[in-house]
């Protein structure tokens, strides 16, 4: 039976208010009483629109001029912003990219948790620009313009952003992009490669080609060389995360400091790192504060990862225990723990959205608490932990609508009072909400 076709859309533009903002950039307007997404618009502003879809609860279109600018509408610093996804905020002033991210977050808490903190952190913010020292590029050979481009996607997702330059990444990568796609463009092995991931350490830029056939002598002799020319480290990956091999050099360190704590962290190219390095102290510095780890604690740090915050708290904790669902993950964190000299961190292998309560480390008895969890959130694990010693919580979070549910079970299942929430711009430009809340039993 052949699918009912998608009503025809009008693409004449037509004028409309912008009334408010979502943190995906996009400003939203009434339209024939209907809502309506228009891309690039601000609130305060008349746009004129061509609408690009057509939703049951929503219509969706883009600014084709501004009839009325906003006061907080500033000249995009990229010229690939509108197409490429990597950014969707460019449009608007720094200082007013975070407060809407606090609103995002103050909102969720309440429409979504029916809470709200009793003091609203200020927000914390790093480098803004050429701060993003992890990501993927993807990677296509487009026949029809004869070359190799490399990027981000874009805002239509079927499709690579033909970028020259990046600004919000490292600029060590950032202003290579474009010799990068070059360097694909000239390999025999151009169409078998369909993503490049990067990392930076303190000293060390690393690259992995996925590449999905073996590459030949010419092409790898090429890769080492360009490799060579701009001080990169270069990974090959065949297959899966454990098919990952250094190219060039042989052994490249890579790691970085956080000296306010005297602990160095290693990692392998494909592992979790945060992605602000300034915002990523910060962060730490903030999440101690509000934890406030003394030499009598025994603390517990799920979603751990390598340690970021488990290494550094214990330089000041009694005892941390981490626990973390990627088992390599784990094992570097033991590693660096040993490195570190710091025989008071812990670390377990755990799947955390499944039942734990039978584990070892979960019977020890803790007296507070971090959670950084993924997106979807710690409710599973919150569930099941016995949280009636732990009078102190602090949740940092990368979706601050996971963040108000389980706040909300925090606050009204588990009577614990909300005592503050914040943002964290760990990207900047970008519509990605990072945020921190401290939960306390009195």
């Amino acid at each position: 039976m052949a699918r009912p076709r998608s009503p025809r859309i009008d693409k004449t533009p037509f004028e409309v208010q912008i009334v408010d903002h979502r943190h995906d950039g996009r400003g939203g307007a009434r339209r024939d009483g209907k809502t309506m997404f228009v891309s690039d618009a601000l609130p305060g502003e008349r746009v004129m629109v061509e609408q690009t879809a057509k939703n049951r609860h929503f219509d969706e279109g883009r600014t084709v001029e501004v009839l009325q600018a906003s006061p907080d509408r500033v000249a995009p610093r990229c010229e690939h912003f509108g197409v490429c996804s990597g950014c969707v905020l460019q449009h608007l002033a720094e200082d007013k990219q975070i407060l809407l991210k606090q609103r995002v977050l103050l909102e969720n808490l309440e429409r979504i948790g029916h809470v709200a903190p009793q003091t609203v952190l200020p927000p914390l913010t790093g480098d803004s620009w050429g701060y993003r020292r992890k990501g993927r590029f993807s990677v296509r050979r487009v026949n029809k313009k004869g070359k190799t481009l490399v990027g981000f996607r874009e805002t239509d997702p079927r499709f690579v952003a033909d970028l020259r330059t990046c600004h919000t990444v490292i600029p060590q990568i950032g202003e290579r992009i474009e010799a990068l796609a070059l360097l694909v463009e000239s390999l025999d092995a151009r169409e078998d490669i369909p993503q490049i991931e990067f990392i930076a350490g303190d000293e060390t830029v690393a690259m992995v080609f996925r590449h999905l056939n073996p590459l030949n002598d010419t092409d790898r002799t090429k890769l080492v060389a360009f490799a060579m020319q701009h001080d990169f480290a270069f990974y090959l990956q065949s297959g899966g995360i454990d098919t990952v091999v250094p190219l060039w050099p042989d052994a490249p360190k890579l790691a970085f400091a956080l000296p306010q704590w005297n602990v160095e962290l290693a990692f392998r190219p494909l592992d979790f790192i945060q992605v602000n390095a300034t915002l990523n102290q910060k962060m730490i510095a903030r999440t101690f504060e509000l934890l406030d780890p003394q030499p009598q604690d025994r603390i517990l740090d799920l979603f751990c990862g390598l340690g970021n915050f488990t290494l550094p708290m214990a330089r000041l904790a009694g005892e941390v225990v981490g626990v973390e669902g990627e088992a390599g993950l784990v094992a570097r964190a033991r590693e660096n723990a040993e490195r570190n000299g710091l025989a008071n961190a812990h670390f377990h292998a755990a799947d955390l959205t499944e039942d734990q309560r039978g584990t070892p480390w979960m019977r020890q008895g803790f007296n507070k608490l971090l959670l950084d969890p993924p997106r979807s959130g710690a409710d599973e694990v919150l569930k099941q932990l016995p949280l009636k010693n732990i009078d102190r919580i602090v949740y940092v979070s990368c979706h601050p609508a996971s963040l108000a549910r389980d706040a909300g079970f925090l606050v009204k299942e588990r009577g614990y009072k909300l005592k503050a929430a914040g943002v964290m711009d760990m990207f900047p430009h970008t519509g990605h909400v990072e945020s921190i809340a401290l939960f306390e039993t009195k």
